[in-house]
């Protein structure tokens, strides 16, 4: 067996520890949280601690790219992720009013609906391979019935999504290839559904809305609504997806804490806010300094790319005290799950949404499960964590989603 398919690559200061742990990491990250000024082996700087982290992200010369290094793929800047300064505003204005509280809530019986629909498939079975069969599925159905795509170009998504997300190859050459090819083929699609959707009505979806919204008194152009839509693509899917994975894994383990929340469903909301900071779905991201700064008293120097890690600020004891321990009571969360600064995640409300409906309806109609015997829940850290094998057994029930509802 190659060395490939054993060993997980390294992606953050924190998998070089000794401590490290692919299946409960958290004790590397605080760990880390806990190093004065942490660099990784080739240099890189590390930002681990939550109160420089958030000293840091403020900072109007730390900026999300170099103008040379997209993400995901990306041959362009990516909107408004890739974006700074006052063209990066000029997007958020544009795109946060989409996906407030409020406006997400509309999506609501949707997602009740296809998760419903989802768990018909296994309900019966006593068995499910809870990755594949709803916590992957439910968060791309729910994001083409937002932009107004049809279902059967579903695989189209997921394969787009894992080929940017966990990148096949063994080099970094190999890997950013399949990206930039994944990417080329995404750009190709949307292209495409773009020029259909300008020959037809108007819809009042996503892809609707940009066609039709301005900004600054201009409206947007195709190569916009693009690199809009190729960020959400991935956004949509993936952190969703992988957060949903994360929480079924840990609360299949948990049984007493699970009927907790089963019994009083107001700690759900709570509940998701402390495992959104003990699993931390995107571990960590990257930011690049445009001058010598310093914050906290640590110098910064200019054109330095700064390994930000949102797991260890959220683990960090000056910030979360006993942070191992998840306490759905914690008071003052403020966790940087979603991210912090500027570039805090644009879809937190529809992602918060997604997951507290998810977990509604499937404790609601299988309350008690576990981790089928003799099996084990094989997590990934690389890009993001995710449960990607999680085998779960309970009572089966021939209970329709239909009939539950009525």
């Amino acid at each position: 067996m190659s060395t490939e398919a054993t060993t997980p690559p390294v992606f953050c200061a924190a998998h070089l520890l000794g401590s490290w742990d692919e299946r409960h990491p958290q004790g590397a990250f605080v760990e880390l949280a806990g190093q004065d000024a942490p660099v990784r082996p080739d240099g890189t700087l590390v930002v681990a601690r939550r109160e420089e982290m958030a000293e840091f992200l403020r900072h109007p010369a730390v900026r999300a790219t170099d103008g040379v290094h997209y993400n995901m793929g990306a041959q362009r800047p990516l909107i408004p992720l890739d974006l700074d300064g006052d063209l990066h505003r000029k997007y958020r204005r544009l795109l946060d009013p989409l996906f407030t509280p409020k406006r997400v809530a509309r999506l609501e019986e949707t997602i009740r609906a296809r998760t419903n629909a989802l768990i018909d498939e296994f309900a019966d079975k006593g068995e499910a391979e809870l990755m594949s069969d709803l916590c992957a599925t439910l968060p791309t159905h729910i994001f083409i019935d937002l932009l107004g795509l049809p279902t059967d170009d579903l695989p189209i998504f997921l394969e787009f999504k894992e080929a940017v997300v966990r990148p096949q190859g063994a080099t970094l050459d190999e890997k950013q290839a399949t990206m930039r090819a994944a990417g080329e083929r995404m750009y190709a699609y949307l292209a495409k559904v773009l020029d259909e959707r300008r020959a037809q009505p108007p819809c009042d979806d996503l892809i609707g809305g940009f066609l039709t919204v301005e900004v600054d008194g201009d409206r947007l152009c195709d190569a916009e609504i693009v690199d809009i839509c190729y960020l959400l693509v991935i956004a949509g899917l993936d952190t969703v997806t992988c957060s949903l994975s994360c929480m079924f894994a840990w609360f299949a383990e948990h049984p007493d804490e699970r009927r907790q929340v089963i019994a009083d469903p107001a700690l759900l909301g709570k509940a998701i806010e402390e495992l959104m900071r003990f699993e931390s779905p995107v571990p960590v991201g990257h930011r690049w300094v445009t001058e010598d700064i310093e914050v906290a008293g640590r110098r910064f120097p200019a054109g330095s790319m700064v390994e930000v890690v949102w797991a260890a600020a959220n683990v960090d004891p000056a910030a979360f005290p006993d942070p191992m321990t998840v306490d759905f009571a914690r008071p003052h969360n403020a966790h940087v799950g979603f991210a912090a600064g500027p570039h805090r995640c644009l879809g937190s409300n529809l992602a918060r949404l997604e997951l507290r409906v998810a977990l509604e309806e499937f404790h609601t109609r299988i309350p008690e499960y576990e981790i089928t015997p003799g099996e084990q829940v094989l997590y990934t850290n690389y890009g993001v964590r995710a449960a990607i094998h999680l085998p779960i057994s309970f009572p089966a029930t021939v209970m329709s989603g239909e009939a539950h509802d009525a």
